[in-house]
């Protein structure tokens, strides 16, 4: 379960056209975090870093050597060209424009990165990036990658909803315990879509000495956990360092179980491209606030958790390792082998799903009763609504505050 702990700016208290992270940089980024301290948007800043082709400019993992950022954008701009980073995935794209202007701000220009890794295991169906960055106030961000466009990743998250641990789980923990050192820098964990669910996972289940140093853990859009997990003594010892951040249809960062308070935030896109955090609305140092999620996302969440609830542990690999079939059967490898081709991609998947009668059957019964618990959810979620307004209540469900 999660509550809003929204208490900011709200949408009807500003200008119908808010700035973004890039603005963001523009407005402040000639205050240093002497001047105005580290935020929660400086937080997804950072998350976002983590999904930058960082490979051969910044230092590995086992290296204890570090670069500026301004150092790494110098880097970065001499070895891909315009033409070379527009044929990189959608989130490599958007994220690039913010490496450039980090560069150019007094607030992080002199941020360090290191410790950086990357690590696709198609064996064990696992994707994983990291970074530290070394922030001019003494303390360590470190940022997890989320869901990339390889399907590789894209599994392991409905993996996700079968277990806990998932292998990238396991190496969100390696990494921290191996990179953190034994010093006694403030530690501040963090990440989008996925990367929130590891910066959580690694923060829970690390050695002692690096947990005292954590600060707060940043889950910015991502999943939660099974509730069994976050009923633990781990989970619960960390619970009140967790800030987790929505936008108002959010679909991801409502999957599975939370149990800490989040805060709900505007954007200026609509329905699941509000995962983008490019498109949430920021002012001053703060995300502009949304008073609770969408009801959209309310019957999404509702019509997931039912339908998982009536698979076992048995159906729901069975579903995914059907689904991740027939992708593999039509070549689908990334998001964009997708995109690029989505009628010639659809065609083979519906000839390889014709191919294979086992995997039909399995897909067939879980869509169907996915179907199922949708309009169920839907039915509920207009009942609610209608028995509110003759009681003269909103019928919202959660309300912010």
């Amino acid at each position: 379960m999660i509550t809003s702990n929204s208490k900011d700016v709200t949408r009807s208290e500003v200008a119908p056209n808010m700035g973004n992270m890039l603005d963001y940089l523009d407005w402040r980024g000639d205050l240093t975090l002497a001047q105005s301290p580290f935020n929660e948007v400086d937080n997804v800043i950072l998350s976002q870093l983590a999904y930058l082709n960082l490979e051969y400019v910044v230092p590995p993992s086992q290296s204890e050597q570090s670069v500026t950022i301004r150092e790494a954008a110098e880097r970065y701009f001499a070895l891909y060209r315009d033409d070379q980073i527009r044929q990189y995935s959608y989130l490599v794209r958007i994220t690039t424009p913010l490496l450039r202007k980090l560069a150019q701000s007094d607030r992080f220009a002199q941020a360090t990165l290191s410790h950086f890794e990357n690590r696709v295991d198609l064996d064990r169906t696992s994707q994983f990036a990291a970074v530290h960055v070394g922030l001019p106030d003494g303390s360590v961000y470190i940022s997890y990658r989320g869901t990339d466009n390889n399907m590789i990743g894209w599994k392991e998250n409905f993996h996700m909803g079968v277990m806990t641990p998932v292998p990238a789980q396991f190496e969100a923990l390696r990494y921290l315990e191996e990179t953190a050192g034994t010093g006694e820098a403030p530690l501040r964990i963090g990440g989008h879509s996925k990367g929130g669910n590891l910066a959580v996972y690694a923060a829970a289940m690390c050695r002692d000495d690096i947990k005292r140093r954590i600060v707060e853990i940043y889950n910015n859009d991502g999943p939660g956990f099974d509730g069994q997990w976050t009923k633990s003594a781990s989970y619960l010892q960390i619970r009140g360092k967790i800030r987790t951040i929505v936008p108002r249809f959010s679909i991801v960062g409502m999957l599975l179980e939370h149990e800490e308070p989040f805060a709900v935030v505007k954007s200026n896109k609509s329905l699941f491209m509000q995962h983008d955090a490019f498109s949430w609305e920021v002012l001053g140092n703060r995300f502009v606030r949304e008073p609770e999620v969408a009801e959209e996302s309310r019957v999404v969440d509702a019509a997931m958790k039912s339908w998982l609830g009536q698979l076992d542990r048995q159906q729901r690999m069975q579903f995914v390792s059907a689904l991740f079939q027939i992708f593999e059967a039509a070549n689908i490898w990334t998001v964009e082998d997708f995109t690029r081709a989505k009628w010639k991609k659809g065609t083979e998947m519906i000839r390889a799903l014709n191919q294979s009668q086992a995997n039909k059957v399995v897909l067939t019964k879980a869509l169907k009763l996915l179907l199922q618990e949708g309009k169920k959810a839907y039915k509920a979620a207009k009942q609610s609504l209608e028995e509110g307004k003759l009681e003269g209540g909103s019928g919202n469900g959660r309300a912010g505050t």
